[in-house]
Order: structure tokens, then sequence, then C-alpha cells
């Protein structure tokens, strides 16, 4: 700093050699000696209240308290400032110039916290009259700029439909230069001071707009989250620290970042939407192909003198249509899909298993006449018939439905293709085997299956011409 004034007082902590131990630097300003010649008798810790920590001091017969912490909350405990020569001078003389300084390096983006001492000649004071009437020492200078791909994760994780905002209890004049430096816009900021004084319902209106919040305490953190979440946001609290934090602060995180870098976030939100989509995808299958299959059932049992299928035929039709179902977790997911947030939606889950379960017992009873007044097929060959039928289109309709987009738009994962293919081929084979015997299944007449690819063909078009709609 050019200023005469505090060009002696400042405390570079930038943690490379050759700068000084601020304690060393501060025993040292007070005319102290070494800091090994001193034992720490007590320490007023810091709190949300006082915004510092000072340590009380015992050495070379004399008792020094040291205290460090937010610049204004140490200015204002101070009677006078030490000079570089040992000497002292009024804290008035030199308090506009200390704050023009502050407010320089702050806008800068460096934290600045004060430094402070005091000297006992006996017996110190009662904890509680400790902290006053001490000279001012200086800065406590910190430089902890955001990484480099700070602005491009930001602009990344907006384009994803994620906001960031900043919440610290830093200065607002820290928490603006950082805010800009990654792209976000200080200038609806709220500090600690005024929120204070707002009521729940005004920052339920402007949390959401708020890019920035500086100079808060813990409490008012949660009633940020609280607000947000009560105005609809689905919230999530990143820590400092990641996986240097402390263990007590990753015992308290649902996730530790292993990667000291915001990416890791990127990364994460789409995977976990790749996820989500994919977890949505057997959910509609699964409840839609249960109700069809349900309906159609119920339907069969009232019209036909036997079961239309054996218990043993009914739990392998579920074991097959189980292994496309399964290898969802690895498709593909369309890019539309991952570039907004989604919501579990109840109401979409219904309305879908409705739809295609009623449209999947409308071609099941398809079948059924078929296999009846076509084919004229014993209760044996109905229930194969029907068996083929319903694996069958309930394994290639996954490939339909997996997508908004066209069958032919939209690529499955090679997993979920190569299972679909499979289980056909099994289940078309199934019956000319003697496995097939053992599930009580017989070899249908070959003109049933051009009308099975017929059905077939039928219900995957429907299911295409219906999925934009539902």
């Amino acid at each position: 700093p050019s200023q005469r004034v505090l060009r002696y007082a400042c405390l570079n902590a930038c943690f490379e050699s050759g700068f000084p131990n601020p304690i060393d630097e501060a025993l040292r300003r007070a005319g102290a000696g070494e800091r090994s010649a001193y034992e720490k008798l007590d320490e007023l810790p810091y709190d949300f209240v006082r915004k510092r920590l000072s340590v009380l001091l015992a050495g070379e017969g004399k008792k020094l308290l040291v205290t460090k912490g937010a610049f204004l909350q140490v200015l204002g405990i101070c009677r006078d400032a030490v000079e570089e020569d040992g000497g002292a001078r009024p804290l008035v003389d030199l308090r506009p110039s200390a704050e023009r300084l502050y407010a320089e390096l702050s806008a800068q983006g460096l934290r600045v916290l004060g430094v402070a001492v005091r000297e006992f000649p006996s017996q110190p004071a009662p904890r509680s009259e400790l902290e006053k009437d001490m000279s001012f020492l200086g800065f406590l200078v910190l430089h902890d700029p955001p990484k480099p791909d700070s602005a491009r994760t930001v602009a990344e994780l907006g384009r994803l439909g994620v906001g960031l905002k900043i919440v610290t209890g830093d200065n607002h004049l820290v928490a603006s230069s950082v805010a800009r430096a990654v792209g976000l816009d200080p200038q609806t900021m709220l500090t600690g001071a005024q929120l204070r004084v707002m009521k729940d319902e005004a920052l339920l209106a402007r949390a959401g707009r708020t890019q920035v919040f500086a100079e808060v305490e813990p409490n008012q953190k949660e009633r940020i989250i609280l607000a947000l979440r009560k105005s609809g946001h689905v919230v999530g609290y990143l820590g400092d620290g990641m996986e240097g934090a402390a263990d007590v602060a990753q015992g308290a995180a649902d996730i530790v970042l292993l990667k000291k870098e915001l990416a890791v976030l990127v990364r994460g939100v789409l995977e976990g939407r790749r996820t989500f989509a994919n977890t949505l995808k057997y959910v509609y299958m699964a409840t839609s192909a249960n109700f069809g299959n349900m309906f159609s059932m119920a339907a069969a049992s009232l019209v036909l003198p036997f079961l239309p299928l054996l218990p043993k035929q009914v739990l392998l039709t579920n074991l097959l249509t189980d292994f496309p179902e399964m290898a969802i977790a690895t498709d593909h997911v369309d890019r539309d899909r991952l570039e907004r947030p989604r919501r579990w939606d109840i109401r979409a889950i219904r309305r879908f298993m409705l739809v295609f379960g009623s449209v999947s017992s409308l071609f099941d009873l398809a079948t059924f006449a078929l296999l009846l007044w076509a084919l004229k097929a014993s209760p044996a060959q109905f229930r194969t018939g029907w068996f083929l039928e319903s694996v069958v289109s309930a394994c290639l309709i996954v490939l339909v439905v997996r997508s908004r987009k066209p069958l032919a738009a939209s690529r499955p994962s090679p997993a979920l293709l190569g299972a679909t293919l499979a289980v056909v081929a099994a289940v078309a084979a199934l019956p000319f085997t003697p496995l097939g015997g053992l599930f009580g299944f017989e070899p249908l007449p070959w003109l049933f299956f051009p009308l099975l690819m017929g059905v077939v063909a039928a219900y995957i078009m429907a299911a295409e011409l219906l999925k934009r709609r539902v």
C-alpha cells in the first residue's frame, strides 16, 4: 500500500516462503519475544456475533491478548494503533485511511482481517473485559481467487437450468468481486444486516432472484435455503473444503466432492438426470405393462373356460420381460431430457399407465380373437400364442416409448437392444424346445407368426403416435 499510515501494518498471509507468520509478526510489533517463549493460557473462540477470535498468551513476564477477526469488529475494540517503530498513535488519526484501504483491498476480492494486541502488566482482566482498549496492528490479507474454470462451469450450469448463488460470511465488497469473476450479478445482493430486518414473506419473494448473499450468519444461511425451498426450488448447498473439509462437515454432508473443481457438479447433474430419466422409463413400462396385463387377464377369464395362462407361465413372462427393463439403466438419454431439470410427476405416470395399459390390452384382445376364431387354438396353443405376443410386444415396446423422438431418431444402448433381441429370439424358439413343454407350451401353426408380427407392428405404430401426446 502507498499510504504511509498502513504501509507498516499490512500482514500478508500468502502461505509462501519468505513471509512472516502473522502471530510472530504480531508479537514482534508488540515488542514481545519469540512465539516459542509463550504459553497459551486461554482462548475466546470465534462466534458470529463478535466475529473475532482471541488468545491469551503468557511469557517473558507479561501477558498478551492477540485478536484477529473481521476488520470492523476488531477495529471497534481498539483504542490506538501500533506503528512500525513500536510507538502508538490515536486510532482516530488512522481510521479513515484504514477503512479506505480495507475497502480497496476488499473490492479486489481479498479477504481482509484485522489483527490487534493488548498487554497486561500483571493479572489480566476478566474474560468479559479482555477485548477492549486494544492496539490495532494491521491487516491479515488472504487471497483465495476462484478457480480458472469457475466462470465456465457457472455458465454451463446455467444452461442446464441450475442457478448458482453465493452465500457467504465475507463482506459485501469481497462477495461482489468474486461474483463478477464467476459471472454472477451482485446488483441484487442482500446482506446479513438486511436479512435481520427482513420478514420471511419478503425473503420468500427476494431469494429466488438474488444471486449474492453477503455478510450472512449460519442461521441466516439456513433461512435462505428454507425460503428457496418454500418458493418451489430444489436446493443443494455446497460448502467449501470439499474433500479437505473437517470430519464433522464430511459426516453431515450427503455428498463429498473428491475433486477440487466445480466441473464435477456439471457431470454430477448430467449423470443424475440420466439416472432419473432412465428410472422414469422403467416406471412407465412397469406400471403400464402390469396394468395392461391385469386388465387382459381379467377380461380373458370372463369368457374363457380355461386359465388364460398357467401360474408358471405368468412367472416366466415376468422374468423374461425384466431383462430388457433392467437394461434400461444403461440406455442413452436424449439431449433435450438433460437440458432442463425434471421432477417426479405422479399424474404423468398415471396418465401413461392408463393410456398405454389400455392400448396393450386392446392388442391383447385382438390376439385372443385371432387365436380363438382364426386359428381355433386349443387351450395350450392359446396360452402359447398369448405368451409369445405378450412378451414380444412388451420387449419391443420398450424401444419405442423410451424416447419422445421417433424410433429411428433415438438409438437405444447396445445393452438394451441386445437384451431385447435376445429375449424375442428366445421366446420365439421356446415352444419348439423340450423346455417349452415343461412350461406347458405347444408349437403353433406357422400362420400364427405373420399374424403375430402384424399385431405387434400395429401396436408399435399406435405407440409411436400416442407417445408424443401423452
